[in-house]
């Protein structure tokens, strides 16, 4: 599954911004480095970027720049959170997850009742997929393990979730900086999460 690009022509004049705002928002760390792709074309390089992503993000940062500065959005973007604590009572309260999930993930994690960003992240991800159906308890067992395996790329890399299903057997696969991902026949992806936009989710909901 390849991720469709726009060149930077074509965004400037889609998303009605300047040359110069793209850039200041790139300096200013609300748009990823690596969301500017160099490619060769025949009339030399270019710069494009993944389509959807950058739509999304544009739209949001046009969205909050009413209310919040450019460094505050900075850091809503940011995947580096780390001074940052909720108890259980306060992200039910909050909306972040409900009861029912966070006791699930307590049982299965066995930590205590204050959650850090990335414990954040685990059950608001496990909360997503349990409570859209497009998961079972099983399943959320397996992506727990995958999220909590490999915590320190997470924070510091774009890494998208990935759960699939083939004759009845799930795997769970994180892909980090992935431009494509293909699989065998008869395999269906049952779900493909951006870990970076359930992070910017969570934030919102702290604002």
């Amino acid at each position: 599954m390849s991720e469709e690009l726009i060149s930077k022509k074509d965004l400037l004049e889609l998303a009605g911004i300047s040359y110069g705002q793209l850039y200041r928002w790139k300096r200013k760390d609300l748009i990823p480095e690596e969301w500017f792709v160099r490619k060769s074309t025949f009339t030399g390089q270019e710069t494009f970027f993944p389509k959807e992503k950058i739509l999304e993000r544009i739209e949001k940062i046009q969205t909050m720049k009413e209310n919040l500065s450019l460094d505050e959005l900075a850091d809503m973007f940011s995947p580096n959170v780390t001074d940052l604590n909720l108890t259980k009572d306060e992200l039910i309260k909050r909306n972040i997850v409900s009861t029912m999930v966070v006791d699930f993930y307590l049982e299965q994690e066995k930590g205590g009742q204050q959650f850090d960003f990335s414990r954040m992240l685990e059950v608001f991800v496990l909360e997503k997929l349990l409570q859209s159906g497009e998961i079972n308890l099983d399943e959320g067992k397996m992506l727990l393990q995958v999220l909590k395996d490999n915590k320190p790329l997470i924070k510091q890399k774009s890494s998208e979730l990935v759960i699939t299903r083939k004759l009845g057997v799930s795997s769970c696969l994180l892909l980090i900086n992935a431009e494509a991902f293909l699989f065998e026949r008869g395999t269906k992806i049952v779900t493909q999460l951006s870990l970076m936009t359930c992070m910017e989710e969570i934030k919102s909901k702290l604002l």
